[in-house]
């Protein structure tokens, strides 16, 4: 599981010519998982190839080929040249930094995404790439590692819940789009618990772990609407039914997908636009609780000013100053420079300075 990352590093493939294999994603060792899923209206099989060469479409049948794992460009390669698929395609596959994006290659549609998962324990979004390829009858996805994203639409395919059995491969992209963009929703209600929960702190605990967690907000808040916009222009191009491989009646399914990307953007504005309100919250009780703390420094220093002036007059080194020869001097002093005190802090009282 990536962590967000600014800038991703390609350094691996430099000097390389176009289409060189080379897995730019997190180093595993867990051996690639391919599984096959064959397909229709009154029949359903599943298994995991040893290899492609055991791969063999059923006429008729919808065929959804799912690899997980990544870090063996020999196996990417074979599938490649089973499916016909370009160079340039594998390679992007592995470069496991693409943005959102569809190309269409005449014969078959490659289509890129992300999956957002919140993880508990660094609280931070985490990232995974998923390549899809439509082409006729058949569907390819690839992964990084499992994630359970798409366990809720296998159980749909293996119990025939639902109207996607009868469907194409179009309508199972679109399935698998719309199981992506579910759990953008889980990303976007956790960012906004948390926005909501440390609304109530900044105005009353305004610290330095607070102002760390706001920025950590905002910065997942942009990453995800810089990922979730370029993926919002692919549901749509997939919308406007330009490729024969989308029947027509799939095409409102995917005019609801983008409708729910066109929420999922518009409700991270909305977090964006609270987290710069609570960031103006936070340096506004700052500057507040300054102002106190400010205020009651001068408080006491302007208390002390006139007693400090008593004790200076009184301190100097002449022969010859009133009272300091009478017994009762002292108490005197004392008490006229307590009576300058609790004046001073009736008036404050008063003013409410303090309170």
């Amino acid at each position: 599981m990536k962590q967000i990352k600014s800038i991703p590093k390609h350094s691996a493939k430099a000097g390389l010519p176009p289409g060189s294999l080379v897995y730019l994603g997190e180093p595993v060792t867990e051996r690639p998982v391919l599984t096959l899923i064959e397909y229709d209206a009154g029949d359903y099989r599943e298994e995991q190839p040893a290899s492609v060469a055991q791969i063999s479409a059923a006429s008729g049948k919808t065929l959804w080929l799912n690899l997980h794992g990544l870090n063996e460009p020999a196996l990417l390669e074979e599938i490649g040249k089973r499916f016909s698929l370009h160079p340039l395609v594998l390679e992007d596959i592995l470069n496991t930094d693409q943005r959102p994006k569809v190309e269409d290659y005449s014969a078959y549609l490659f289509i890129v995404t992300n999956i957002f998962e919140y993880d508990t324990g660094s609280r931070a979004i985490a990232t995974k790439q998923v390549s899809m390829v439509l082409g006729q009858g058949f569907v390819l996805t690839f992964q990084e590692k499992p994630t359970g994203t798409f366990a809720p639409l296998r159980e749909r395919l293996k119990n025939a819940k639902g109207q996607i059995r009868k469907q194409g491969a179009d309508y199972l992209v679109y399935s698998l789009l719309d199981a992506i963009v579910d759990r953008y929703f889980i990303s976007l209600e956790t960012l906004a618990e948390r926005a909501e929960a440390l609304e109530g702190e900044v105005v009353t605990r305004p610290t330095q772990k607070l102002l760390r967690e706001l920025h950590g907000i905002r910065r997942e808040t942009l990453f995800l609407r810089r990922a979730v916009w370029p993926l919002r222009e692919v549901v749509s191009l997939l919308a406007r039914g330009e490729s024969t491989l989308f029947n027509r009646d799939t095409l409102p399914f995917l005019r609801d997908v983008h409708d729910h990307m066109v929420y999922v953007i518009e409700s991270l504005d909305a977090i964006r636009d609270l987290i710069a309100g609570l960031m103006d919250i936070y340096v506004t009780s700052l500057s507040n609780r300054i102002n106190l703390q400010i205020r009651v420094l001068t408080v006491i220093t302007t208390i002390f000013m006139p007693l400090t002036l008593l004790t200076g007059i009184f301190g100097m080194n002449f022969k010859y100053i009133p009272l300091l020869q009478w017994e009762g001097g002292f108490y005197l002093l004392m008490g006229f420079m307590l009576a300058i005190a609790l004046g001073l802090l009736i008036v404050y009282w008063r003013i409410r300075w303090l309170r």
